[in-house]
């Protein structure tokens, strides 16, 4: 459990949240409720926001962090089947949810932030039932690895649907070789992305995503949004594809300069999809969507209606989880977050329940 930030007297500035083990009662189960027994729980940007920057929680702590879930029903509904948690569970009932954009349902329920003090950080976790996404056969993968669907694939496939990702588009993925961008990568060139061009600040990265979906490479460590798209119009020369129109950018780094790197990259009738989350402010002229015809489109989370799909990708190895997250036990959570923000991490980290 997260105790409540506090402040530095002086700056005022928020200092890092307190990470407890605590036990709580299981909790009396509401109609239309499951109890899910965690199988397994990924570690997330979005958490890392929570305890170390002080990004506010809908539920104020503490509360058990943890939004990327698969399990177990162990009572209620559906007991007896293994699932996905979604990470955005919505009412079902607004006009939001209506119009067909529930994952941005105002009165929506997600794990580790508005769900009560639960999160997926724990043993187990009521959740409502109707979004659940039932495992039906796992497939010789182990339960806990499925938990990455559960935020870091659905999030991106979400991306692309915004996108209005159609057959022979030209992409590019920035932060391809983050914890969600090997997954972005996978998704649109699963979808039917002609050209994927990915760009990281990592060699390494860059190299592995060749193997999961990209087609070209840019590594912009140290070089400004210009030069890296000096880059990119070479890429686009040799390729014989367009420079200055119909891209589609997907920037999934939650940086600064992975953003300002996306807006210098959008041209005519192009569309930039902000995937990642930072407290930087970035500059940029609105007026050149309107020449552009361009868009800036943001990105929430997921529907439940899609995660059948996406694990269906999963399963028939259309997106590959394996070789991008590690297990690791629950009782190790502290040491895994201090790793996970120290930006170093190779593999997303899934927590198990060892407690």
């Amino acid at each position: 459990m997260v105790r409540p930030w506090s402040k530095d007297k002086e700056t005022g500035a928020p200092i890092e949240g307190i990470l407890e083990r605590v036990e709580m009662p299981v909790p009396e189960l509401q109609p239309g409720e499951s109890l899910v027994e965690v199988a397994g729980c990924g570690v997330c940007h979005t958490d890392l926001g929570y305890f170390y920057e002080g990004v506010p929680t809908v539920q104020k702590p503490p509360l058990i962090l943890g939004h990327e879930i698969s399990g177990r029903v162990v009572a209620g509904d559906l007991e007896g089947k293994n699932v996905l948690v979604p990470a955005v569970m919505p009412c079902n009932k607004c006009p939001i949810c209506a119009a067909g954009r529930e994952n941005r349902c105002l009165a929506q329920k997600m794990p580790g932030n508005s769900l009560g003090p639960y999160g997926g950080f724990a043993s187990h976790i009521p959740v409502p039932s109707r979004d659940l996404c039932v495992i039906e056969d796992t497939k010789g993968v182990p339960l806990a690895h499925y938990a990455v669907v559960a935020d870091a694939v659905t999030t991106p496939y979400q991306a692309a649907m915004r996108a209005s990702l159609q057959q022979g588009d030209l992409a590019v993925v920035i932060g391809a070789g983050g914890g969600v961008g090997v997954y972005m990568t996978q998704v649109v060139k699963a979808l039917g992305a002609k050209f994927v061009i990915a760009v990281d600040i990592d060699d390494w990265k860059l190299e592995r995503a060749l193997k999961y979906g990209a087609d070209a490479t840019i590594n912009s460590r140290g070089k400004d949004p210009r030069s890296v798209q000096d880059e990119f119009r070479e890429i686009c020369k040799a390729q014989g594809l367009p420079h200055n129109w119909g891209w589609k950018i997907f920037e999934v780094s939650g940086s600064k300069a992975g953003q300002e790197i996306g807006l210098a990259l959008l041209s005519f009738v192009g569309k930039m999809i902000v995937v990642g989350f930072n407290t930087a402010k970035v500059e940029y002229s609105i007026s050149r969507l309107m020449a552009f015809d361009a868009e800036i489109i943001g990105t929430w989370g997921c529907p439940p209606k899609h995660y059948p799909k996406v694990l269906e990708m999963v399963q028939t190895g259309k997106i590959q989880i394996e070789p991008f997250l590690e297990t690791r036990p629950m009782s190790s959570i502290k040491e895994a977050f201090e790793e996970a923000h120290s930006g170093k991490l190779t593999k997303r980290i899934v927590l198990v329940p060892d407690f």
